[in-house]
């Protein structure tokens, strides 16, 4: 993919979040490694993007969130229910922080009573859809890192290609739940047009 002009890209920072990293609850490993090496990305070509978009998952508690936790007394199956994670306002939802909050320009949060994987099933603090909030800063590609690679990190990838954006993920600066669903995740993203480029 060729250089955009300046303005033009954004970087999307997908879930790096407490529970998702070693000690959460849904905790991916090397997920603490990733989010320092996004920090040290953003300490370098923060000012190559004209946004940079940070998306949290933020579940209701005292909530199964439409059937995404897994309800009391029944194992989770980790494919459609889940251990409770990243419940609104407690240390779980909150960002890692080896992640640099001062490079980012929005926040996203999803699943809020619902199952959602996407960043672009969310909305910024503006009440704005990640689409209509990126549409309006004239962006046309995004970036793409984060947790996990074949959970969130894909759908968002994929959202965002079937939005209309180009689409690149940043080699070494995400971070997956297993090698086999993560191998399946990179693929199914590059068939979708998804590039894979080095940070």
């Amino acid at each position: 993919m060729t250089d955009q002009p300046l303005g033009r890209r954004a970087l999307i920072v997908v879930d790096v979040q407490n529970d998702f990293v070693e000690g959460g609850s849904l905790a991916v490993c090397g997920g603490r490694e990733v989010a320092s090496r996004i920090s040290a990305h953003l300490a370098g070509h923060a000012d190559d993007y004209v946004a940079i978009v940070a998306s949290r998952d933020w579940h209701a508690p005292d909530s199964t969130n439409g059937g995404h936790f897994h309800e009391p007394g029944v194992d989770p199956d980790f494919a459609s229910t889940w251990p409770v994670h990243c419940v609104s306002s407690t240390r779980g939802s909150d960002y890692v922080p080896e992640l640099a909050l001062r490079h980012i320009t929005h926040h996203v949060r999803k699943g809020m009573g619902r199952p959602a994987y996407s960043a672009f099933e969310g909305v910024a603090n503006d009440g704005r859809e990640l689409t209509d909030l990126l549409r309006g800063l004239g962006v046309t590609d995004v970036d793409v890192v984060g947790i996990a690679t074949d959970y969130c990190v894909r759908a968002t990838a994929l959202d965002a290609r079937a939005n209309g954006f180009g689409v690149r993920l940043l080699d070494g600066l995400h971070a997956g739940v297993a090698p086999e669903s993560s191998e399946k995740a990179l693929g199914e993203m590059a068939t979708a047009g998804v590039e894979v480029g080095a940070a």
